[in-house]
């Protein structure tokens, strides 16, 4: 007889053999993984996070939280290309002040982008002339003058072409009146034009032609009758 002799020993009855210590090891295992992170479950062999710690919620809420303020703190920085790599000097509540920003849109900037200097500063981040200008404007401020009168310097340094809209006086008035004044004679013109191409087509339409009617007296005397006895 030829067979497999399988022989027991007393080793082969220890509790983590037997299916009842399999379950227990198991249930143990559960409650060994559980600890301050979470319940974590072991899934063919690999741990699975079911809870994210508050600690670290907390943590991503706040880096969240600070990227919103330093977007917000950015807006309406003077940005320069030329003092890229070097440390930049703090904002001022100047920088983004109500009344140097009125200032700024008045003023033109000299890059030739035709914008104003305070919509060129924040907008066009290649510019190194809207910079330069807003320090100027803000050097004006901080010797006490007075809107006009920082308006009235750039003009005299750079000319009227400093200003977005020229002073209403002189000879600029023309630039302001001139395109309505335009728009009312070409208008008038245009209307009168066409009148008398109304007119010359009138005249020309020929009249039409009468032509004698070929019915007898008698027949046209019947046919009066029988139109007077329509009603209405």
């Amino acid at each position: 007889m030829v067979g497999v002799v399988r022989r027991l020993r007393p080793r082969d009855w220890r509790a983590d053999r037997a299916v009842a210590g399999r379950r227990r090891r198991g249930c143990e295992g559960l409650e060994g993984v559980a600890g301050a992170s979470g319940i974590r479950r072991e899934t063919g062999g690999r741990a699975v996070s079911e809870q994210l710690s508050r600690r670290r919620f907390f943590a991503l809420a706040a880096a969240a939280a600070g990227a919103v303020i330093q977007d917000t703190v950015q807006a309406g920085r003077v940005y320069d290309p030329q003092r890229a790599g070097r440390a930049q000097a703090p904002i001022t509540s100047a920088d983004n002040d109500a009344r140097i920003q009125a200032i700024e849109k008045k003023l033109r900037c000299s890059c030739g982008c035709g914008l104003d200097i305070y919509t060129c500063r924040t907008t066009d981040f290649q510019c190194t002339y809207s910079p330069a200008l807003h320090q100027d404007v803000l050097r004006l401020a901080g010797q006490g003058k007075t809107a006009q009168q920082i308006l009235d310097e750039f003009v005299k340094q750079y000319g009227q072409v400093a200003l977005m809209s020229p002073p209403r006086e002189g000879f600029n008035l023309a630039g302001y009146f001139l395109p309505g004044v335009a728009i009312v004679v070409a208008a008038f013109f245009l209307l009168r034009t066409l009148r008398r191409w109304t007119r010359e087509a009138e005249g020309a339409a020929p009249a039409p032609a009468t032509l004698p009617p070929n019915a007898t007296p008698e027949e046209l005397e019947r046919l009066r009758r029988e139109l007077d006895r329509l009603p209405g």
